[in-house]
């Protein structure tokens, strides 16, 4: 359980839909418009991200920019400029070092601060976060909304109370009765898939997994069923880690109940597919589709046994995970399948790109 005598002070910065904020920066005639920031529907192109304007239509990153203007018809696309973003990206993080050195991006938009031994706004984790946050608006003229907590998945969770252009506070003394009534919906990694399946185990909350016993969240979902187990009771030791370079980003889903067949595995590739493009974007926004060319797939079996199957110089397109699919699945030699992921190798930094997707 968490101990409340260990006080570290994280916040978690995130930006409000920060491609489209710099955009309407830039051009203040978009403020009050559905604006999205992503690739021609013509060349199939997905949105990066969009402002709450067009969130309001269902809009959402990732999502293929032909339905987005399905859904939005005034819906206004507007090229990625990387370069520009990165540029503000930098002056963002300029102020962040203004109060500590130890800072975990976890993409342009998105970072963790340790302020434990910052001695600014006497030490008060609330006031650097509201200082940071004003200065962002008043130097940069973006807003960014602000999580305060002596735990890391707590100050990302807490980052999303007040969006946007707010901030949320979790008191170390707070911590035990916030986490008892946390909807497990709300603990990150936990997608729509992974919610609906605990809820059907009848765990909702964080206060019905601290009821339950470990092995049952181990048995159903693998190592996100232990994360569950941890953060549900107060327990996340990760620190803040300033310098980390992601070499791979992945999605995989333990099921509810194993599967048998090739064609059941292509089922769950067609909604693991489209949620490994979010997290692609969202890890590496400064890095094409088409520049990935190490794709894997991984299998776990009822006998607990993991196998992976990798492939290299091949295009980023549903139809490889497929292929690689049907070729790993002749491993199962009559074993059901309880685990499928898929994954990509993130490409060196420096080597020329191809084609980019937009």
């Amino acid at each position: 359980m968490f101990n409340s005598s260990f006080q570290r002070k994280i916040i978690h910065i995130d930006m409000d839909c920060f491609y489209a904020a710099v955009e309407m920066r830039e051009d203040p005639s978009l403020i009050g418009k559905p604006v999205a920031v992503g690739g021609h529907s013509r060349q199939r192109g997905v949105l990066t991200t969009c402002n709450y304007e067009a969130r309001k239509f269902g809009c959402r990153s990732a999502m293929p920019t032909a339905q987005a203007i399905k859904l939005c018809p005034n819906l206004i696309v507007l090229p990625v400029r990387m370069a520009l973003y990165k540029q503000v990206s930098q002056q963002i993080h300029q102020i962040f070092h203004r109060y500590t050195e130890i800072i975990e991006p976890l993409s342009l938009d998105e970072a963790y601060l340790d302020v434990t031994d910052c001695e600014k706004c006497s030490g008060s984790a609330t006031w650097i976060a509201r200082e940071i946050r004003q200065a962002i608006f008043d130097e940069l003229h973006l807003t960014a909304s602000a999580g305060i907590a002596p735990l890391k998945f707590l100050a990302k969770i807490a980052s999303d109370q007040n969006k946007p252009n707010g901030q949320f506070v979790i008191k170390p003394e707070n911590v035990a009765e916030f986490i008892r009534t946390l909807p497990l919906s709300k603990i990150p990694g936990v997608g729509k898939v992974t919610s609906e399946l605990l809820s059907e185990m009848g765990l909702q909350t964080c206060e019905d997994v601290q009821r339950a016993g470990l092995p049952i969240l181990l048995n159903r979902f693998g190592k996100i069923g232990k994360r569950i187990w941890d953060f549900s009771r107060g327990i996340d030791d990760r620190e803040i880690q300033s310098h980390r370079e992601r070499k791979s980003v992945g999605v995989e889903r333990t099921l509810s109940q194993n599967i048998f067949t090739p064609e059941q595995g292509l089922a769950i590739l067609d909604s693991l597919y489209p949620e490994l493009m979010r997290r692609m974007l969202r890890a590496k926004p400064d890095i094409p589709l088409s520049r990935y060319r190490k794709m894997g797939v991984k299998l776990k079996f009822d006998d607990f046994q993991v196998t992976t199957l990798e492939k290299s110089a091949v295009e980023f397109r549903q139809e490889t995970f497929v292929d690689l699919l049907s070729r790993i699945w002749l491993r199962s030699q009559g074993r059901s399948v309880r685990l499928v992921g898929l994954h990509v190798t993130v490409p060196e930094e420096g080597k020329s790109g191809q084609m980019s997707l937009w």
